[in-house]
Order: C-alpha cells, then structure tokens, then sequence
C-alpha cells in the first residue's frame, strides 16, 4: 500500500508574506508527480512542509494517518527522500561513501554488505558507477546532482522528492534521469515528486501534474489537463501553441518582441 502525502488547509508564510493558504493536495497513488509553476509561488515550500523542514502557520501535514508534526526527522527520513535543488555540502569523502549516507535510515552507523551493494545499483542507475571512488568535492554541478539522487534513491524511499534535479544535467541525462525516476516510481510503487520548471520534460514524463499559482493550486491532473495554451498565458504569461509528442503534450512557446514589456 502507497503511503499517501495529505495537506488539509495548510498555509505557509514568510514573516509577513503568505505564501500560499488553504492549501488541500492529496497525492495517494503511486508514480511521477510534476510540481510546476513561477518562481515564488511555494513548490519547494510545499517539499519543505512534507519532511518537517517548515512548519506551516495553519493545517497540517500527514503521511499515512501520521501528522508529520508528530515525528522526528529519523522517523520520517525512513519514509522520504529529500534530495535540494543544491547543494553546500563540499566534504572531502569519496562519492560511494556519500551515497551510503543515505543508508543511515535504514542501517544507523553499522554499513552492511547489503547497504554496499545497494549503494552500488543506485551509483549504476545513475550511469555514475566510475565515479564511486572520487572525492565528492571534485565533482561537477551535474555530477554532483547525479551523487545527491543516488543518495536519496538508497534510502530505499516510499516517498522520494526532489526539487528540480534536472537544472544541472544536459538534454540528454536531463531524459534519462525523468525516465528513470518514473520507472522507479512504478517498479516500485512509490510517489516520487518532482520540482520542474521544463513544462515539456514534466509533461513528457509525469503521471500527474500540479500547477501552482498566485498561493493556490491553478490545477492538476494529467499532463493533456494541465499543460494547455491558456494555463500557460494565465500563469507564466507566456503565449504558446500546443502540439503532441509522443502522445504527450508539447508547448511550443512565442518569443516575439512584442510579447516582452520592458
């Protein structure tokens, strides 16, 4: 059984900026969730109230029937991945190393030849398997990305969230890693939610999408539902035409001068 993620009447301010408020989002159903929107308007603050990183001024969280509220971070990083859009970490340690952190949950300081091994698929998954005995702070932004989702992917997560972690990566690896996501969503019948600002790669690659703006939710639903021409004009304010790829849609976005008021 999936372990759903629950905000009833949740709000989140900033001091005296409110985010958003009542906000009401069940994710109960395993698979590739796309959170998209502005800048601003509360994705990775939505993350952040799920793995107890922010508490919100009104509503609550639940995982399962829990009040994330309830738990202590060990208890819920048993359940959720949380991999940053980045990173300040810059140890000296080796990247097989940094990734069996993400055992921790699991195993505590004891590392088992069975965390080794599952340190190792998750480093071969990632296409990163040579780069196990480099030092993590020699790495490259997007080899970087790459170390933290194999990190997050050995916790063994029923929940996996990461704020945008195709930013650093190439068109190619930007593919690869969305495919790889929604495949181990469902191999394993998880919920992974991923922070996106590509609406093409959210749309190609998502089971679901949840479109924010302006402190609510705009809409959400499959891809062919949330990815129109209007939704785009009224949220981004960008005019676009929409073609199908794939049998997914694809917004193919205007860039004429007279678009752009500056």
């Amino acid at each position: 059984m999936v372990l759903e993620i629950r905000a009833e009447n949740l709000a989140v301010s900033y001091g005296e900026h409110k985010v958003w408020s009542n906000m009401n989002i069940t994710i109960d159903k395993p698979g590739l969730v796309g959170i998209l929107g502005p800048n601003g308007v509360g994705k990775s603050t939505f993350m952040y109230t799920i793995n107890k990183l922010l508490a919100p001024s009104e509503g609550k969280v639940f995982l399962g029937d829990t009040n994330v509220a309830d738990m202590d971070f060990k208890e819920i990083a048993k359940h959720v991945a949380y991999v940053p859009q980045k990173s300040d970490e810059t140890f000296a340690m080796s990247v097989i190393d940094t990734v069996l952190m993400g055992r921790y949950p699991v195993s505590g300081f004891v590392t088992t030849k069975e965390d080794i091994q599952f340190a190792a698929k998750c480093l071969k998954l990632l296409g990163i398997t040579d780069l196990a005995m480099r030092n993590f702070n020699e790495l490259s932004a997007g080899q970087h990305q790459k170390v933290m989702i194999a990190r997050g992917l050995a916790q063994d997560p029923e929940i996996l969230l990461l704020d945008e972690p195709t930013s650093n990566l190439d068109v190619y690896h930007q593919l690869h890693v969305m495919k790889m996501l929604r495949d181990i969503a469902h191999k394993k019948q998880i919920i992974v939610v991923v922070i996106c600002h590509d609406l093409n790669i959210a749309s190609r690659f998502a089971d679901r999408l949840i479109l924010f703006s302006n402190g609510s939710v705009k809409c959400d639903g499959e891809p062919k539902d949330v990815i129109t021409a209007e939704n785009i004009q009224e949220v981004y304010n960008v005019r676009s035409d929409i073609t199908e790829v794939d049998g997914r849609p694809y917004a193919v976005f205007h860039a004429h001068e007279k678009d752009w008021d500056f």
